[in-house]
Order: structure tokens, then sequence, then C-alpha cells
């Protein structure tokens, strides 16, 4: 077998559906892009269709299909209804992506109520939800799934000006280890990807100089990490790379944020 075919067999996503939900955003719309390229065929979910007519047009461009679905990812009704529109449309799903994140640099002493609930409902409950919904029906129809929960290097090491962001993610991780945990020996496959630091809308209202200047120092590699970079490790979570035995795992792309102490 040429070495090509090997690593399409292996990696590829041909006659698979993906759900991104969150694939409006500059993380996961890249993370949708490279399953497109890989074969799959991907919904992008979000609320605005503008902000995902560019990562469509570059999948189509490339020979992929995508499509939109609008999606509120802290709605029960609202996910169930993404789930049915897909079913009829693309015939099946094969892969969720959870991806819907919102930050704030509130420190702990000043969160209201209010905020922290919002910042739980839709970094954690929400992906609970989505695992929820998409899980029963991989369970349903007796078919094996993979879901790759978006986590964040500060759900594994707490940090400054993010803590009620570094509280739901850390939440996040440990719901996927469980959740995997419950469902492994139904073929449904749950992962963590952590990204460290890449330059994204939740984050940026808290990069001033000062803070870019700790991370970097933090950072062995450093600089802040390409979205493209995600990609590899998006496609080894959701293909046939992971068997069925890579589950309840983090795969951290950092750029060796995590192994830097001092």
């Amino acid at each position: 077998m040429p070495s090509s075919q090997f690593l399409t067999d292996l990696f590829g996503l041909r006659n698979k559906v993906a759900v991104v939900i969150g694939g409006t955003g500059e993380l996961c719309g890249t993370m949708a892009i490279g399953l497109a390229k890989a074969g799959a065929e991907v919904v992008i979910v979000g609320r605005s269709i503008e902000k995902a007519e560019n990562r469509i047009a570059e999948i189509e461009e490339a020979g992929g299909t995508a499509y939109f679905v609008r999606a509120e990812a802290t709605d029960r009704d609202s996910l169930n209804e993404l789930l049915n529109q897909v079913v009829e449309k693309s015939g099946q799903i094969d892969i969720l992506i959870n991806g819907a994140g919102v930050n704030s640099p509130t420190p702990a002493l000043e969160i209201t109520d209010d905020e922290f609930h919002r910042i739980l409902d839709v970094n954690l409950v929400g992906t609970l939800r989505a695992c929820q919904i998409f899980a029963n029906y991989f369970l349903s129809r007796e078919i094996p799934g993979s879901i790759i929960n978006l986590g964040s290097i500060s759900g594994l090491n707490p940090l400054s000006r993010v803590f009620s962001y570094s509280a739901s993610k850390a939440a996040v991780h440990n719901l996927t280890r469980n959740l995997a945990r419950e469902w492994a020996d139904r073929d449904i496959r749950v992962n963590t990807l952590v990204p460290g630091f890449f330059p994204a809308e939740q984050n940026r209202a808290v990069l001033d100089e000062s803070r870019v200047l700790e991370i970097m120092r933090h950072t062995p590699s450093s600089r802040f990490g390409s979205p493209e970079e995600l990609i590899g490790a998006t496609l080894l979570l959701a293909s046939n790379a992971a068997g069925g035995f890579i589950t309840g795992t983090e795969v951290v792309v950092d750029g060796g944020f995590n192994a830097m102490s001092i």
C-alpha cells in the first residue's frame, strides 16, 4: 500500500459528518477547515452566518462540503433541532466538536452571580447538553462516535485574570473524563483538545503588553500558537488514527507552556 493511501486511511474522514459547535470562531473555524480537507462534510454551528461564510468559502474552494446551521449552544431545544436538521440533511453524524466559549477578566471578588452563571452555562453546561444529545444519537443507533471538547491550558493550571473561565474549563476537563469512562464500552470516545495561548476572541481583552510578556516568558516556544496548529490534533482525535482506544485524554497544544515551571 502506498504511504499516501496509508495516511489517508488512518487520518482521512471521507464519508464522515462533523458538527462543529463554535465553528464561527477563529480556532474552531480553522479546525472545521481541517476536518473538511480531510474529507468530512462539516456543519458549522453558531449564531451568525456572516462569520461562517469565509470558512465555508474556503472549504468549498478546497473541494470540500460545508454548511451553516444556526443554533444556541446553551439551549437544549436548539441543540436537539440542530441534531435533527443535520441528520435530515446529511443522513448521519460521526463527530461532534464542542467549542463554544466565553471569557471574562472580572476578578473573583467582583464577579456577579449572573456573570459567573453565564460563563458556566456556555462553557460547561452547554458542553454537557451537547454531549448528552449527540451521545444519545450515537447510542440509539449503536454507531461509534467521537466527541472533542475544547478545553484550555487554564483548565490545567489556573491563570490570573481569567478566574471564571479557568474554573469552567477545569470542569470541562473533568466532565470529559467522566463521560469517556461512562461511554467507552459503547464505542463513544470523548476527549479534550487543550489549546495553549492562541490569540482569539475570548482572550483578546486580557492580552495587553504586560500579559503577553508574561506568557512569552512561560512558553518555551516563545510565541503564540497559530490556529492551523490545532488541525493535526483534531484529526488524530476524530479519525481512525485514534482507533477505539484514545478516550478520556487531554491533547495539549501549547508550545511547551504546561511543561514550564521556573
